[in-house]
């Protein structure tokens, strides 16, 4: 959305909207030969993530939290939802789970310690990964270079690239990675 809006336009739509702008998103985007396609979708159990559970063939999901209690709350709907509409959870990822301090080394769980952990122990999954709270993340994204691509041989982005890894062969060894996408449809009306 945010290539059809300024910076001060809010995107203000009710459910019934947001869903058929993914739908029509996802079916009539010439898209070029796609190996994956991820969705970031917000937390929560709402009606996009019920729209794209129902409409497209969704070949896995990847829980996304942090550690505390109040984001794993979420996090756990987010699985039992996945679980409830047949879509595999492939694992969790646990952002922002320790900060490093620049100055000295000091590491420092601000937000809790292993909720990802205990989150993919719980539902039987693997925690793909644990991401620091970095200020190097945020500079590289909001600057248009995400780390994998500003920095890719540092630990950071080799976390990523692991991620990736793991996220692809669970595609693969489900079978569902080839012609999961929906194909284009052009109506004359």
């Amino acid at each position: 959305m945010a290539f059809l809006t300024d910076d001060n336009t809010p995107v203000v739509w009710r459910g019934p909207m947001v869903s058929g702008a993914l739908i029509q998103l996802i079916t009539q985007t010439a898209w070029d030969d796609l190996d994956y396609l991820v969705v970031d979708m917000p937390p929560g159990t709402g009606d996009i993530q019920l729209t794209l559970a129902q409409k497209v063939p969704v070949a896995g999901s990847v829980i996304v939290t942090t550690p505390q209690d109040l984001a794993l709350l979420d996090a756990k709907k987010g699985v039992e939802m996945f679980r409830k509409v047949n879509i595999p959870v492939l694992g969790v990822v646990e952002n922002m789970a320790v900060h490093i301090c620049s100055n000295c080394g000091h590491a420092e769980h601000l937000f809790g310690e292993g909720g990802g952990e205990k989150l993919a122990t719980q539902y039987g999954v693997e925690l793909l990964a644990s991401l620091p709270l970095s200020m190097a993340i945020r500079m590289q994204s909001d600057g248009g270079k995400p780390t994998t691509v500003a920095d890719p041989e540092s630990q950071i982005a080799m976390i990523y690239q692991e991620m990736a890894r793991c996220v692809g062969a669970r595609i693969a060894q489900s079978g569902m990675g080839a012609g999961a996408m929906p194909t284009i449809t052009i109506s004359d009306d």
